[in-house]
């Protein structure tokens, strides 16, 4: 336990800051997740879409500190060469 108030609030804000987190990255993996679905499905249009909204939603993590930007950047490139399987 901690001894000094500074130490304790500490403790709240770090809880906190884990639940908003926790919460980004459960949605941006949600995003992913609906992408890649759309792909299997085989609807261009659709699969287009979920994926724009992805790539937003990993942008969006960068920037709030959630996600590194090379694991995005690698998220990204493998989405969007599922993608571009599928035109082919």
């Amino acid at each position: 336990m901690a001894n000094h108030k500074s130490a304790e609030k500490r403790i709240r804000a770090n809880a906190k800051r884990a639940a908003v987190n926790g919460a980004r990255r459960s949605r941006i993996r949600t995003f992913i997740k609906k992408a890649e679905v759309a792909i299997k499905g085989g609807n261009q249009e659709e699969a287009l879409t979920a994926f724009v909204k992805a790539e937003s939603e990993m942008a969006k993590g960068i920037n709030k500190g959630v996600m590194h930007k090379n694991t995005v950047a690698r998220k990204v490139s493998r989405l969007c060469a599922k993608l571009k399987a599928l035109k082919a």
